[in-house]
């Protein structure tokens, strides 16, 4: 998101258009919502929000062509606007809109998909209107934040309330939600409020975040890699306890170890994680990779392949030996252990 000060200087200067799209719907409102408080400072107009993706072209010539009372331009908002959507006819009436502005000053938001990139995307009647506004006031890409920067947002939304957010428990955070922005809000104004508003530690965490059964089992697998069996089987008891399924457990230690094998793979071939995400067509973060990565240098390629055999014949037990699954769990747990990672 653009500095204040920066946006500060824009309205100043009398920017007439703030149009800020992204992959990210997280970062657009964020952008959109400190763009309208700056521009609202000091001012007694109500602002009009234009809800929707293609919000009658009608309706912002009326908003837009409205003269205040109070000799200050209306700010009037679009916040999920998509060029897209509209009718060659209909945005060419949009574009003439914003570009004959006199007495509004406009705030725009976009969503689009990503690209293999990681960047937006963004179609045709899109890219005119981008170019528009970057000729008339202020276009922006938001670029997707990445784990140090959501630390760092988790970490100052926990001192605002009172709260502070061990680095540890901001990890273990970013383990069971991911780069999802307003889960992790959610999360450590949750956490805040637990700990009484005091120190949010990576126990309080496990007891009380988010259940991820993905980042339970990746921990399961830190602590094999590191070669701590009783760890690792204490985890696997408190899995069942929450009775995780023992077949759903087992298929994210394959999928563990599947994405350990493919970074690796990928070491060897002198490709980083973030080409592995593309070659191998992953959906959303990139971030789990980063983090097979880190565990996978702890292992030989050899080594991850006996890790998917002991996997693969611990799936075919389960389905068809009477045997307690925690016991077939275990075994699996202790022969991973035996078989490879950090020494």
């Amino acid at each position: 998101m653009p500095a204040e000060t920066k946006l500060a200087v824009l309205a100043e200067q009398g920017c007439p258009v703030f149009y800020f799209y992204s992959t990210e719907k997280y970062l657009v409102h964020q952008a959109v919502q400190a763009a309208c408080r700056l521009l609202a400072q000091g001012t007694e107009e109500e602002m009009t929000v234009l809800d929707g993706a293609a919000p009658d072209v009608e309706q912002l010539v009326m908003a837009a062509g409205t003269i205040s009372f109070f000799g200050t331009r209306r700010v009037v908002c679009l916040p999920e606007v998509d060029p897209g959507a509209y009718s060659e006819k209909d945005l060419e009436a949009f574009m003439d809109t914003v570009a004959s502005l006199e007495n509004a000053v406009l705030v725009l938001g976009s969503v689009f998909e990503a690209e293999r990139t990681g960047k937006a995307k963004p179609g045709k009647r899109a890219q005119r209107l981008i170019a528009q506004c970057k000729k008339l006031g202020w276009a922006e890409e938001l670029a997707k934040p990445g784990p140090a920067q959501l630390r760092q947002m988790m970490t100052d939304r926990a001192q605002a309330q009172g709260a502070e957010l061990t680095g540890p428990a901001a990890s273990a955070l970013l383990d069971r939600c991911g780069e999802d922005p307003y889960l992790l809000e959610n999360e450590v104004d949750k956490l805040a409020a637990a700990s009484g508003y005091r120190t949010i530690t990576p126990a309080l965490v496990a007891d009380m975040g988010v259940v991820s059964l993905e980042a339970d089992v990746f921990e399961m697998v830190r602590m094999v890699t590191a070669r701590n069996a009783a760890a690792a089987c204490k985890k696997l008891q408190v899995l069942l306890r929450l009775q995780q399924e023992p077949i759903a457990i087992t298929a994210a230690l394959i999928g563990s170890y599947v994405d350990l094998y493919r970074v690796k793979l990928g070491q060897q071939n002198k490709k980083n994680y973030t080409a592995v995400f593309k070659d191998f067509g992953y959906k959303g973060s990139d971030f789990r990779l980063k983090r097979s990565a880190q565990t996978a240098a702890g292992y030989t390629l050899p080594q991850l392949k006996r890790c998917l055999n002991i996997l693969l014949e611990l799936d075919k037990n389960l389905k068809g030996q009477p045997v307690n699954p925690q016991v077939l769990l275990e075994m699996a747990l202790c022969r991973l252990v035996m078989e490879g990672g950090s020494r």
